[in-house]
């Protein structure tokens, strides 16, 4: 092979070594992760919003609730819901039925409802181990933790999309937010699913996180990125404690998976770019440097599949089985904590693979379309500054995403 052969890729496995160098200044602190131990226990209310969900996993996720023996259960429902409010009836539990679209009033109008110290914000398709209330208060033992996230996986997942999800999940628990609670108790984001907050603060912030608008837009989605901003931003910490497990459902479809993830990207562009322009992040700095890292990655993981398009083009199939082994055995190697758990995931790598370019993309457009609020998976959008129903589409499909 010639010398000319090796500068064509020369530029690629440049940019892998910086990438890998950026992944282990993430999982090197993310190995030393430990969840906080002690035995504190505060009152805790558990705080829904529900709408249109399943009524067999609604039942499921009610009955692992109260299993935890909190203080209290309030469910926001909707009131075009009939299905899920006859479902609620049959538990002991305190409902509060809306007409107003939309999921951030339903939170509000919950932690506002209740009395006890801590208030988990729940999605109504999360089912709780049977410790999630006890494991999730010892972080607050530090009183400069105002909020707490959980360990999430997806529940029974079937089929390769829901795998894959799986796999997402536990690289993000096991690999982000895990160096961010070493490394400063500053995790970027407590997933919606299950996140625990003092409830005094929640009563602080409310009116900011209600009225929050991106570039004149009101914003309806990414509370839960907004809540942990607004935590962060007034001096509190947040921590993850991947003792506390939890278990949610996930799209199965792919026209849902691509609309959710759309969502997600541009919730998380906004609420990063934000926070990278004001200079409360930069008092943590690994938070910020994640931040960072995160939004470039989203453009340098093109690069490779870039190459493998050139070299099969050229018909340089030695290069097109290096790179092709090489993105299985890296990626496996950073998701060795799944495969732990799943030893059958190994064969699913190569989709991982594939997803993560395709999710690089869908990032982008999410970029490019930063400004424009609607739900994609509900009937809920923003119209001229406003957040209203609508229609649902003829062909959306019967699944229901969060």
């Amino acid at each position: 092979m010639t010398l000319r052969y090796y500068l064509a890729y020369l530029p690629l496995g440049i940019l892998g070594l910086i990438r890998w160098m950026c992944w282990l200044v993430r999982r090197v602190p993310a190995s030393l992760y430990r969840p906080a131990k002690g035995d504190l226990r505060l009152s805790m209310g558990v705080v829904v919003p529900v709408y249109q969900e399943d009524p067999v996993i609604f039942a499921r996720a009610i009955e692992s609730w109260l299993a935890n023996d909190v203080d209290e259960i309030v469910l926001v429902i909707d009131v075009t819901d009939t299905v899920c409010q006859a479902v609620a009836e049959r538990y002991p539990v305190k409902v509060i039925m809306t007409d107003v679209p939309g999921k951030r009033d339903a939170l509000r109008r919950g932690w506002e409802a209740c009395t006890s110290e801590l208030v988990a914000l729940v999605d109504s398709d999360t089912i709780w181990a049977g410790d999630v209330a006890a494991e999730v208060c010892k972080p607050f033992a530090d009183p400069r933790i105002g909020g707490v996230g959980t360990r999430q996986n997806v529940y029974n997942p079937r089929g390769f999309l829901q795998r894959v999800t799986d796999m997402y999940l536990d690289y993000r628990y096991f690999d982000e937010n895990a160096s961010q609670t070493v490394l400063g108790r500053a995790v970027s984001c407590l997933s919606g699913r299950t996140a625990i907050y003092r409830r005094r603060l929640l009563l602080e912030i409310s009116d900011e996180f209600m009225n929050e608008t991106f570039w004149g837009v009101p914003c309806m989605s990414g509370d839960d990125k907004r809540l942990t901003t607004l935590i962060l931003e007034r001096g509190h910490l947040t921590y993850m404690q991947r003792s506390a497990r939890v278990w949610s459902t996930f799209p199965s479809r792919w026209r849902v998976f691509f609309k959710q993830r759309l969502r997600w990207a541009r919730n998380t562009w906004r609420s990063d770019l934000r926070a990278l322009s004001r200079r409360w992040v930069w008092r943590h700095p690994f938070l910020a440097y994640t931040l960072i890292d995160k939004a470039v990655s989203s453009f340098t993981l093109l690069a490779s599949p870039v190459f493998m398009v050139w070299a099969v083009v050229r018909q340089d199939w030695f290069f097109v089985c290096c790179l092709a082994a090489w993105w299985w055995i890296s990626r496996a190697a950073k998701i060795l904590p799944h495969l732990a758990r799943r030893p059958s995931s190994f064969f699913l790598v190569p989709g991982f693979v594939l997803v993560s370019f395709v999710m690089a993309v869908v990032k982008i457009c999410a970029l490019l379309t930063i400004r424009k609020q609607r739900w994609l998976t509900r009937q809920v959008a923003v119209e001229n500054g406003v957040v209203v129903r609508t229609a649902p589409a003829l062909d959306e499909p019967a699944e229901v995403a969060a």
